[in-house]
């Protein structure tokens, strides 16, 4: 993941990206992190990409896949 920008993780784009960047996960290794955190369960991490980022359906599936 090296420095890459979060806005480099499948399914973020430039609008998701920029709300991560804005709430303190500007790497992806970041959001890496949170994953991990939520021991790599698909659901909790879909539902905080959804309910907490506002990610849709799409974006959280292809985010939890690129991870």
């Amino acid at each position: 993941m090296g420095k890459k920008p979060v806005g480099s993780l499948a399914g973020t784009g430039k609008v998701l990206g920029k709300e991560l960047e804005e709430r303190g996960f500007d790497k992806a290794h970041v959001v890496l992190g949170w994953f991990l955190v939520l021991k790599k369960d698909e659901d909790l991490f879909r539902e905080w990409l959804k309910d907490t980022r506002g990610a849709n359906a799409k974006q959280s599936r292809d985010c939890f896949g690129c991870l």
